[in-house]
């Protein structure tokens, strides 16, 4: 298995966290970590800070994890994707996501319909870029050029270049999507306990496209803390699962929590959720159940986490994006320094 890390992401902005990633990156790079994602939420964008990191490294490799779907249309995604992969070299993965509606509609008026027409479409319209070929499309969500106008379908300048493509998906039907479309997938809310919870889906999408499920890279996140006394850090896990649990979607749609029920939390997921919408956020950290921590984190001592990363190999993830845990980030390139080693020797 390969390692990555996470840059960026909905609490991202100001130097000093832009400060603090810049020194991540480049440290991890000399580490041996393989990739950086960068979140985009309503943080910082995506795209600026891995072009800044790239000129910084040269063997890292970096990808959008993810880029919003619905804050640009597929012509923009696509030149953005081009040139990216001329500013770093070739070092460049685009990854793509729907984020959810109180995101796409709240941040950026858009509608919230139809998200996995708008993401094939967009797949579908970047590749034709990625070909160098004029874009002309005749789609539901997106149809260039736009009927009774005056444009005409265009190519872009760039030369062409068959970007990869990683899409992060939770429900089922976007699951399929994405193994009959994708090159990778971002994987979160994931479980090597439960795995055919994600695997089974985007199995049965690549098998009626007439692929396998080994011709997708599937990445997923793992916050990881090696200790002897883990009980406190996997405390300090809870109020981040209390949150994607009950607050990264609406009152109705949580795909997070969805995905979190179909691997075998289905009530501890309702209650999280019933509670934080209540208002009594406290006691809905408190009824995350430590075994989600345990079962979707790597936090315990060493042979525990030498544990799991084999279960994650096991099941067929090929790449762990590692979240490390610590105070500042000295401490934190100290917990990455480690798990790179583990993962190394295990995975």
């Amino acid at each position: 298995m390969k390692t990555s890390i996470r840059v960026g992401g909905p609490a991202s902005g100001g130097k000093d966290h832009f400060d603090a990633m810049v020194t991540l990156a480049t440290e991890a790079e000399k580490l041996g970590v393989s990739r950086a994602w960068s979140a985009e939420a309503w943080g910082m964008d995506a795209i600026a800070p891995i072009a800044y990191l790239a000129a910084r490294t040269t063997t890292l490799e970096f990808g959008t994890g993810i880029m919003q779907v619905c804050a640009r249309t597929p012509a923009n995604t696509a030149m953005t994707a081009l040139s990216m992969d001329t500013v770093t070299g070739g070092r460049f993965v685009l990854g793509l996501g729907n984020s959810g509606p109180q995101v796409v509609e709240g941040l950026h008026g858009q509608p919230f319909d139809k998200p996995l027409t708008r993401m094939r479409e967009t797949v579908e319209i970047c590749r034709i870029a990625f070909r160098g070929e004029k874009l002309s499309y005749a789609g539901e969500a997106f149809q260039l050029p736009r009927p009774g106008g005056k444009g005409k379908a265009l190519r872009l300048a760039q030369p062409p270049v068959d970007v990869p493509i990683y899409l992060a998906t939770l429900a089922p039907r976007a699951l399929e999507m994405t193994g009959a479309l994708a090159d990778g997938w971002l994987g979160t809310s994931f479980t090597p306990d439960a795995p055919e919870a994600h695997l089974a889906h985007l199995r049965h999408g690549a098998e009626r496209a007439g692929r396998r499920l080994d011709d997708l890279t599937l990445c997923v996140d793992a916050t990881i803390a090696i200790t002897d006394d883990p009980e406190p850090a996997i405390q300090a896990h809870k109020p981040m699962l209390a949150f994607q649990l009950s607050a990264m979607g609406s009152p109705t749609t949580n795909f997070y929590n969805d995905a979190y029920a179909r691997s075998g939390f289905e009530k501890p997921c309702r209650e999280v959720r019933e509670l934080w919408l209540s208002g009594d956020r406290a006691a809905a950290v408190k009824a995350v159940p430590d075994d989600m921590v345990r079962q979707t984190a790597l936090i315990g001592d060493e042979a525990f986490v030498r544990e799991r990363i084999r279960k994650y190999r096991d099941v067929g993830i090929n790449e762990l994006t590692l979240h490390p845990a610590g105070a500042d980030t000295r401490a934190r390139l100290d917990m990455l320094g480690r798990a790179v080693e583990l993962v190394h020797e295990e995975g």
